[in-house]
């Protein structure tokens, strides 16, 4: 398999899966009844706002520091990194800040989210080395 039909393959399956999830999260929001629907609707304009007014340009933000410091062969993979721990972070925020926590039910919020999110900030920042070396072995220093 070529480089290009490989990567091609890895899109179209990385797609497949990512419309299967919408599809089966969409079907369960559904079935939560109308009542619970409408109660998700600020979350969700909620979420729009924050990452439109908030989230984008902050990362926009921190690409450009990036990289006017960066060599280019870490742009890509430093910047796949601000993407995917800027939004894990907006979405997670709520659990990591304990918003909904109450005395008088402690089985809500009731994991260490914050261990988690660590080990999730980790492993994005191991793979994002990983990726920015590979690209250096393959002569992508001279890039960017």
């Amino acid at each position: 398999m070529t480089g290009h039909v490989a990567m091609v393959t890895t899109r179209v399956v990385l797609g497949a899966a990512g419309l299967a999830a919408a599809a089966y999260g969409t079907g369960t929001l559904l079935d939560l009844g109308a009542g619970n629907l409408l109660a998700t609707l600020p979350w969700l304009l909620g979420g729009v706002v924050a990452h439109d007014a908030v989230l984008a340009p902050l990362i926009v933000l921190a690409g450009l520091l990036a990289a006017a410091r960066l060599p280019g062969w870490a742009k890509g993979a430093a910047a796949a990194a601000l993407v995917v721990l800027g939004t894990v972070t907006l979405a997670a925020f709520p659990a990591l800040g304990r918003f909904g926590a109450r005395p008088d039910n402690p089985t809500l919020l009731d994991r260490p989210y914050a261990a988690g999110w660590v080990a999730l900030a980790a492993l994005v920042l191991m793979a994002a080395g990983t990726a920015a070396l590979a690209t250096r072995r393959r002569g992508g220093e001279h890039r960017g």
